[in-house]
């Protein structure tokens, strides 16, 4: 029961949850009350509203940063990753494979202000070796979601 409420939830946050018991086959009560016991193990952490951004009047940059940092010993990734976690700035961070360490992303009104992070903030961290910054110039789909717009055919129907 919880993988599949968790799939629903996962797909639209503001499924309501008589809903879910109708397409997990439970009361509602027992939908609820598993929902508050995924909250309080963190195994569900928060709800997210996803936006298209370009369809508003607010500007927004966002970018991903590839950090190669010192693992220090006998804390490894994770201390460094808390701490860059730690600026608000911060979306998202990610430990990856490959020729880096980390993945960061950030979104804001400029490239500026990523640029000024970057200089200012992430890079004087001292374990951190270099990075490339590398800014999304168009999303067309984010988070298992279309971001573009339905192309409308606009030709005349014509019937015999």
């Amino acid at each position: 029961m919880r993988e599949e409420i968790l799939r629903l939830l996962e797909k639209n946050s503001r499924i309501d949850i008589k809903e879910i018991a109708i397409l997990v086959g439970k009361t509602e009560t027992e939908v609820a009350n598993e929902i508050a016991q995924m909250e309080k193990e963190g195994i569900i952490r928060g709800y997210y509203t996803l936006i298209n951004w370009d369809n508003t009047n607010d500007e927004r940059v966002s970018a991903l940063i590839e950090v190669k940092v010192t693992p220090q010993r006998g804390i490894g990734f994770d201390k460094i990753a808390e701490r860059i976690s730690k600026f608000d700035e911060v979306k998202s961070v990610y430990l990856m494979s490959g020729g880096f360490d980390f993945t960061v992303i950030l979104e804001e009104k400029t490239m500026k202000e990523i640029a000024q992070f970057v200089t200012s903030k992430l890079s004087t961290l001292d374990e951190v070796l270099n990075t490339a910054t590398h800014f999304v110039l168009k999303k067309y789909k984010d988070y298992g979601v279309t971001m573009m717009e339905e192309h409308k055919d606009e030709r005349m129907l014509v019937t015999p």
